[in-house]
């Protein structure tokens, strides 16, 4: 079992192989997360939070259910969540216009930027943006459709895990956004655990940025 570590802010993702369960962590609790997964043969099909809506008739799936691509085909299969479970699949991952929306003048890094980088460090040509499945964030909707969002209530080693269904590229950002308080504590890492000879089959994994190379990690049961 290996660890791939985001480091606060920033994005990492690597290539899983269809059958492989990994696990999303929050490494030391109230940290927001945007995960995105590609299709390896196609990186124009993705996971689409905007597709999975209406199959599971949620706004986040359950164990056991799936999240589906853009041509509506299951690509990850969600096994577990250990948290208070609360995720989001509302929101667009925060951009460099978010935050001049917000009144952020100077350079400030984005979950789009992350998504830019770790697709780039991947060898993968440029893509959409997907709107993501964001893990851990705290969003309600009302009886009147008012969205509002709070810290996030996840805890130091909370996790999902999820089963890659298609071979995919999978990145994980660390959301960056310190405007609007969805993360608690400051913003933190978040780590993905995945068995390394079930993603590859040969050579250990690396990560999508330099120094990214997967570590050893705790056991993951699924």
């Amino acid at each position: 079992m290996s660890r791939l570590l985001v480091p606060p802010g920033e994005g990492r993702g690597l290539r899983v192989r269809a059958g492989t369960p990994f696990k999303v962590v929050d490494v030391d609790g109230g940290q927001v997360g945007d995960l995105f997964a590609f299709t390896a043969d196609d990186p124009g099909e993705y996971a689409s939070a905007s597709h999975t809506r209406p199959s599971t008739g949620r706004l986040f799936p359950r164990p056991g259910q799936n999240v589906l691509t853009n041509l509506r085909r299951p690509i990850l299969e969600l096994v577990e969540d250990n948290s208070p479970g609360y995720h989001d699949t509302l929101y667009a991952a925060c951009d460099a216009a978010r935050y001049r929306s917000l009144g952020v003048d100077a350079p400030h890094r984005s979950c789009a930027q992350n998504l830019g980088e770790s697709i780039a460090a991947l060898g993968l040509p440029g893509v959409v943006v997907p709107q993501p499945l964001n893990v851990f964030m705290d969003v309600r909707v009302d009886s009147d459709g008012e969205m509002s969002s709070r810290p996030a209530s996840s805890g130091a080693g909370d996790h999902l895990i999820f089963r890659a269904l298609l071979d995919c590229y999978v990145i994980l950002s660390s959301c960056p956004m310190d405007i609007v308080p969805i993360s608690s504590g400051g913003i933190t890492a978040l780590a993905i655990d995945v068995d390394d000879q079930l993603s590859t089959g040969t050579a250990p994994l690396r990560g999508s940025a330099p120094g990214g190379e997967l570590q050893p990690s705790s056991r993951m049961t699924a």
